[in-house]
């Protein structure tokens, strides 16, 4: 290990498990400090390979830091300062020790340089995140963090599978471009893993599921580690592989259309992570430098403001206890800064202009029209005008403005709901001004990115263009306004499938299963397992009884003849001690002569 070198990862892993032995302020400065110390080290990384550890023959390295890895080094690091700002109200050591492990844990996954530290980095990931779910601790987020764990071991496994082939065949853990090994089953395998974590459908009805049902502070680190990371993986092993240009261009559109249906306000931002990694994906399909350069720093913005909106709509259920957007309205005059930080995010993730979305989505887009890809072009800008109808327009008019649903029941107007604790606010203050300081001065995130920069986003065409999309969007919203009111209704998407597909498993593994463990898988664990382990207990237990046992007695006889030897000097006159202690000053003497 080189000590110059300190790994972010390790910072905020290891520091998480000093946190229950802290308390009051000294606690609160320390979960502050500790994302920090990480941030301050991703900045101090230079290029280079740091951490390598040799295993069964092979180099492990924990620390890869190139032009790519830096950037995601960046911003997951300012996330986990940002997100642990904003949980600094939670008492909950759990809550707060998972999530800094999830974000160490995505830091790991971003350094590391061959296939075994990139596994351990994911599987501690995806159990930590599990965690988060779990630790709302009510019944619904039980079940959907089991859910969340069972699909993403279920990835974990697919990676391991197609590490172990991938390694039989090359002889190599290394992690790099995996494009030479095209159509192998290793190629396959860990391309399933990486998508399943960046939640590319079918694969991903897991991020709706589980994320919603997390707490308040911990759906907030949910959204910025888990599918980013798996960007990150497909940037570096899969560029250029171009069904994902397809895929993630329909990734786009199948976010925004479930978004349509949403009605809860967490769901429905769960399904815009969907669709806007939809946009990263796409970029690493079509491959060029546009593109890649595209999708990293999409990736980069996406996560500061999808950690906006995501503060804005925790910020609202803690305060009102309200998570349906048909149960809201009439919360802009008691929860006005809430609302306009929102907006920020809001304006972020539709690429208006100034805002941050507008100088990193555009990239993939334009990548796509340099491509010639006409209808992938157009599936892109499709989504993108669907993703300011619901995420700049419709959710936040229901979510503050609206009629206050309230009334009905003999309340006044704007009397539910007040102002967040003021940490959470400074959290979504915090990245609300990356989303604006990076929109103005672009060349503050374009100078890291990972391929040197040739683009303008303020141009004349795109400025108005964009502004021409946004403003036809706007109007459409206000003249079907009335045909856009949330409904209370479940949206099916495909984790109806492992949802309903648990009865007929236990009835099969009641049945068939069950006889088939008790009679065939039976013998042969009575055959290789319990003979095998029975004998050898046996031959332990003679081993114990007939010599472990027979020795310990002789040492036991020994020591109480030494015992009673020792007894008799102690005659309590001080005389015989003194004599006692010459004899043996002496005889040390005559040792040290005759050594001599």
């Amino acid at each position: 290990m080189n000590v110059s070198w300190v790994h972010p990862g390790f910072v905020l892993i290891l520091g998480a498990w000093l946190v229950p032995f802290l308390k009051g302020t000294t606690k609160r400065a320390f979960l502050v400090a500790l994302p920090a110390a990480a941030l301050v080290a991703s900045l101090l990384m230079a290029p280079g390979t740091y951490g390598i550890v040799r295993f069964v023959g092979q180099e492990v390295v924990f620390g890869r830091v190139d032009p790519l890895s830096l950037v995601f080094c960046y911003v997951f690091a300012l996330m986990a300062l940002v997100g642990m700002i904003y949980a600094l109200h939670v008492e909950d050591d759990a809550q707060h020790m998972a999530a800094l492990t999830y974000a160490g844990s995505a830091l790991g996954a971003t350094l590391a340089g061959d296939f075994l530290s990139l596994f351990l980095f994911w599987e501690l990931m995806a159990v930590s995140a599990a965690l988060i779910v779990w630790l709302r601790r009510k019944p619904e987020a039980g079940a959907a963090g089991f859910r969340y764990l069972l699909v993403h071991v279920f990835g974990g496994l697919c990676l391991l599978g197609g590490i172990v082939l991938h390694w039989s065949q090359t002889g190599s853990l290394a992690f790099s471009d995996m494009s030479p090994y095209a159509g192998s089953a290793a190629f396959t395998l860990i391309l399933i893993a990486f998508l399943l974590n960046a939640a590319v459908p079918p694969l991903g009805a897991w991020l709706p599921d589980a994320y919603p049902e997390a707490t308040v502070t911990g759906a907030v680190f949910l959204t910025a580690f888990t599918t980013k990371s798996a960007v990150y993986t497909l940037i570096r092993g899969f560029a250029g592989t171009e069904v994902l240009m397809w895929w993630g261009a329909g990734m786009a559109v199948y976010g925004v259309v479930y978004a349509v249906l949403e009605n809860d306000a967490r769901r429905l931002l769960a399904y815009h992570i969907i669709s806007q990694v939809g946009y990263m994906v796409c970029g690493v399909g079509i491959g060029t430098a546009l593109a890649l350069n595209g999708s990293s720093a999409h990736a980069f913005a996406h996560i500061l403001y999808k950690a906006v909106l995501f503060m804005g709509a925790g910020a609202v259920l803690q305060m009102t206890g309200l998570r349906k957007l048909s149960d809201m309205g009439g919360l802009y005059k008691t929860m006005p800064i809430t609302l306009g930080l929102y907006m920020v995010g809001a304006f972020a993730i539709s690429a208006v202009p100034l805002f941050s979305g507008f100088v990193s989505k555009s990239m993939v887009v334009s990548a796509a029209g340099e491509s010639h890809m006409r209808w992938v072009f157009l599936m892109l800008t499709l989504a993108s005008s669907g993703t300011f109808l619901h995420t700049g327009l419709k959710l936040p008019y229901y979510m503050f403005f609206g009629r206050d649903s309230a009334r009905p029941r003999g309340r006044e107007l704007g009397v539910r709901g007040k102002e967040p604790p003021r940490n959470m606010l400074l959290a979504m203050g915090l990245a609300a001004a990356a989303c604006v300081l990076i929109g103005v001065f672009p060349d503050l995130l374009y100078r890291h990115l990972p391929n040197p920069v040739d683009y303008a986003p303020y141009t004349l065409h795109h400025v108005t263009s964009t502004l021409g999309i946004l403003g036809f969007t706007a109007l459409g919203f206000f003249l079907l306004l009335k045909h856009l009111d949330p409904e209370p209704k479940i949206s099916l998407d495909t984790d109806w499938f492992y949802r309903r597909g648990a009865a007929p498993l236990l009835k099969f593994a009641r049945g068939p299963l069950a006889r088939l463990e008790s009679g065939f898988v039976g013998e042969i664990y009575d055959f290789v397992m319990k003979r095998p382990v029975l004998a050898v207990a046996n031959l332990l237990h003679n081993l114990d009884t007939g010599v472990v046992d027979a020795v310990a007695l002789s040492v036991g006889r020994v020591t109480q003849a030494f015992s009673k030897v020792l007894k008799t000097t102690v005659s309590g006159n001080a005389q015989h001690y003194g004599l006692i202690m010459a004899a043996g000053i002496v005889a040390l003497l005559v040792i040290a002569m005759l050594a001599s």
